[in-house]
């Protein structure tokens, strides 16, 4: 047991000096662990969640195989540590391409590279959510992924998601409304979001 001033608070832990019974980031201090942010990592489990909602809309022309940056849809992290993983969850609204039986794609990226996304095959598009084809042109699918990255860095890092499509011609893509997005009350704007979860090593 520690000796001196002080004494044991209602979670069992000696406090030196401290009146702050029910502060739990005091006791881990108390314990010798030097920071929160290092006695959090030590224990394990989230130490930051950072998230951005993207509610208006975008819209692009692209020719086949290209993809672009959605506008506000991107988010930016400072890992703690190293040996911290980053847990992603990330929803977007996607209309059709102008040629309505053709889907459109996302792919996430952490800074300029890629991340979650498809292994190559051929000459297909690797991306890391889809729409699918053949949906009507009044239709909005909101696409929803998870999965971990590890980037092994404490500096800071900024998810964003491009868009491309499934056309064999240029074709416009469409996020967070449909296509036609015709002005009747039965007909929707959604919303796209990127949540980050950094996951203690």
């Amino acid at each position: 047991m520690p000796i001196g001033p002080g004494g044991l608070d209602s979670n069992g832990i000696w406090q030196f000096g401290e009146d702050d019974s029910e502060a739990l980031a005091s006791d881990l201090l108390n314990l010798g662990m030097g920071s929160v942010s290092t006695a959090i990592s030590t224990l394990g489990g989230v130490l930051q969640v950072v998230s951005t909602t993207k509610t208006d809309t975008f819209t692009a022309s692209l020719a086949v195989g290209a993809e672009t940056a959605i506008t506000g849809l991107s988010a930016t992290i400072t890992p703690v540590a190293t040996s911290s993983t980053i847990f992603l969850v990330v929803s977007v609204g996607m209309g059709n391409g102008t040629n309505f039986d053709d889907g459109q794609y996302f792919t996430v990226f952490r800074d300029s590279t890629a991340v979650g996304r498809g292994d190559e095959a051929g000459n297909r598009q690797r991306v890391t959510g889809s729409s699918p084809n053949g949906i009507s042109s009044n239709d909005v699918n909101s696409v929803g992924v998870s999965f971990e990255d590890s980037p092994a860095a404490t500096s800071a890092l900024v998810y964003s998601v491009k868009v491309s499509h499934a056309s064999n011609s240029t074709s416009s893509v469409f996020v967070n409304r449909s296509s036609a997005d015709v002005n009747l009350s039965r007909r929707q704007r959604t919303i796209s979001t990127i949540t980050l979860w950094e996951v203690a090593g």
